[in-house]
């Protein structure tokens, strides 16, 4: 904390809470705050005639070459914000996702409401360290945490209580936890609580988290900024889960802000999945333990393939004779899966019945306007022949929610309902459901999770299809774990032999993980190389310096071997004036 004395000026550089303002402006701060102003500080100053709010990103003595008669005093301090540890770490992910701009991250590191001040915090000595569950996800968190290896990488059964996981690493101090689920997090809290271990649910309880007077610090993906004085171990709960990857610029991943932040603060960083991603598996080398064979087999549910390879595909119903079965069974609740928004069109081959598929990624091709053949993952063109057959008869596939509901109601002689939103009440009462992925979130528990289509995962034009496609795979067989029916998938495919279908059927998403990593080391896709796309006015130009990129679609796909070297590639090429770019880096969607 700075002080001020008659012949000392104190300056303060801020960032504003504009959106689109992505500067930062030295203040005075005046001797009546300067017991309060410190970095984190969330103030008001005075911006083109208005005040605004902002962070106190530094604190100093007044710079000499600088005219301080020219500045604004700070016009109000507000509250306690970001600590200094976490301001850091938003620089750095600043760079590393090429924001360039340090508002967006601040405003999820900060609280809710305007907090006047922090109690006195508690010592760790005085916290005492609950009791942990007996069970084989405790004892693997317990291993990582404590070999002074810096953490590593559990694979768990889908079923497996999380939970074990989170007391095993607060039996070694305060534990910073992120889970992608909302729901899962208010429940997780509630039997925390209900177990006597003091915890804060972010971002509700921002307050007691920085106060640290908790065993458990647990949030959603913006938990990973919480400000906490002392941090034993960071837990990331489904670590194969997307939800932890912001959508919007900055594209910050979760799971890798959790990594360095724990390397910075030298602590254990553990992530935790059923079916771990290949970064994950690729940051932790040898670092990684799993189940025991027939354990981990034990924990998938029954998987019952349906193979529609034999049909054709511009004739055939995704209402299947299997499914009919299912969903006539009046003792059974069936949740059937089909993703339409944002998925890849699927064309078939008219005379060998064969998915038009990239002879370079294997990935689904969407035909062009001029009607040529597309990859969307690698860039790949040709024309519009089959690649099985050289035909170039072809079909379009294209079914709908809106059409299988009543399809599937028409079979099921019971009412169905659709779930498209991951925000939709579901009925009391209802048995049936057909949705896109959301209705696995939005209905907790089933006898048969059937994905209709899943092609349309294992093809879908982007690099981590399969990693996606197992994780849907997970979330379905995490629905039915509880099913007193013996909880059952029922997958519709033309693919049988996809790494993803056996490594379901086998109970061994190792399977996928190493198909991946192969693939993506051959293609220097990450973890292997780093990847960026840039859109918007001024894309064009903007790329044009940059050697390695390729167009896709409105955008353009940039290249480079590290994260580190695409983030100082991308912040150092000038943008053209007037040019408004949007720059993913790791595009959540590609």
């Amino acid at each position: 904390m700075q002080s001020a004395s008659a012949d000392r000026l104190i300056t303060a550089t801020v960032v504003p809470d504009v959106s689109g303002l992505d500067k930062q402006f030295d203040y005075l701060v005046p001797a009546a705050l300067a017991d309060r102003v410190a970095v984190g500080s969330m103030v008001r100053v005075p911006l083109h005639g208005r005040r605004v709010a902002g962070w106190v990103v530094r604190v100093g003595d007044a710079d000499p070459q600088v005219a301080v008669e020219r500045l604004l005093p700070i016009a109000r301090w507000s509250g306690v914000g970001p600590s200094e540890e976490v301001i850091e770490l938003a620089r750095w992910a600043a760079h590393r996702w090429a924001a360039g701009r340090l508002r967006p991250l601040l405003a999820s590191a900060s609280p809710h409401t305007m907090v006047p001040g922090l109690a006195r915090q508690v010592g760790r000595s005085s916290i005492a360290p609950p009791r942990p569950i007996d069970s084989a996800v405790a004892a693997g968190v317990t291993r990582l945490v404590g070999d002074g290896r810096g953490g590593g990488v559990l694979r768990v059964g889908p079923g497996d209580d999380l939970m074990a996981g989170v007391l095993a690493a607060a039996h070694h101090g305060p534990v910073l936890v992120v889970h992608p689920s909302a729901m899962a997090v208010r429940v997780m809290g509630q039997r925390l609580r209900a177990m006597g271990v003091r915890v804060a649910v972010m971002p509700d309880e921002w307050r007691r988290a920085a106060e640290g007077s908790v065993e458990v610090v647990l949030g959603g993906r913006t938990a990973v900024w919480a400000t906490m004085p002392s941090i034993a171990s960071i837990v990331v709960l489904d670590e194969h889960d997307e939800s932890l990857q912001e959508e919007r610029t900055p594209t910050w991943h979760a799971r890798d802000v959790a990594i360095e932040r724990a390397r910075r603060l030298g602590v254990p960083c553990v992530l935790i999945s059923p079916c771990p991603t290949v970064t994950a598996l690729h940051w932790a080398g040898r670092r990684w333990m799993r189940p025991a064979d027939d354990a981990e087999r034990g924990g998938w549910p029954e998987v019952q393939v349906v193979d529609r390879s034999a049909d054709e595909p511009w004739k055939r119903s995704l209402v299947s004779t299997p499914l009919i079965e299912v969903i006539r069974d009046r003792s059974l609740r069936v949740v059937c899966v089909h993703n339409v928004t944002g998925r890849a069109r699927l064309l078939a081959c008219r005379a060998c019945r064969a998915i038009l598929r990239c002879e370079q990624c294997a990935a689904a091709v969407a035909q062009n306007d001029d009607g040529g053949l597309t990859c969307h993952r690698c860039g790949t063109e040709r024309p519009a022949v089959c690649q099985a057959c050289g035909s170039t008869a072809l079909a379009l596939v294209r079914p709908g929610v809106t059409r299988l509901r009543t399809e599937l109601e028409k079979a099921a002689a019971r009412p169905v309902v659709a779930v498209t939103g991951r925000d939709e009440v579901v009925p009391a009462g209802a048995d049936v459901f057909i949705g896109t992925e959301a209705v696995l979130h939005r209905v907790g528990d089933a006898d048969v999770v059937a994905f209709l289509d899943f092609d349309a995962e294992l093809l879908a034009p982007r690099y981590r299809a399969s990693e996606q496609a197992m994780s849907l795979l997970a979330r379905a067989a995490r629905v039915v774990s509880a099913s007193p029916q013996h909880g059952r998938v029922l997958v519709q495919t033309t693919l049988p032999d996809h790494d993803v279908v056996q490594a379901a059927l086998l109970g061994d998403p190792g399977i996928v993980a190493r198909a991946e990593a192969a693939r993506r080391r051959e293609l220097a896709l990450p973890p292997f190389g780093a990847l960026a796309r840039v859109s918007g006015d001024g894309a064009g130009p903007f790329v044009a310096a940059i050697p390695q990129h390729a167009r896709d679609g409105d955008g353009f796909l940039v290249r480079a071997d590290t994260w580190d070297a695409l983030a100082d590639l991308l912040a150092r090429t000038p943008e053209p004036a007037g040019a408004r770019l949007r720059i993913e880096v790791d595009p959540p969607r590609r």
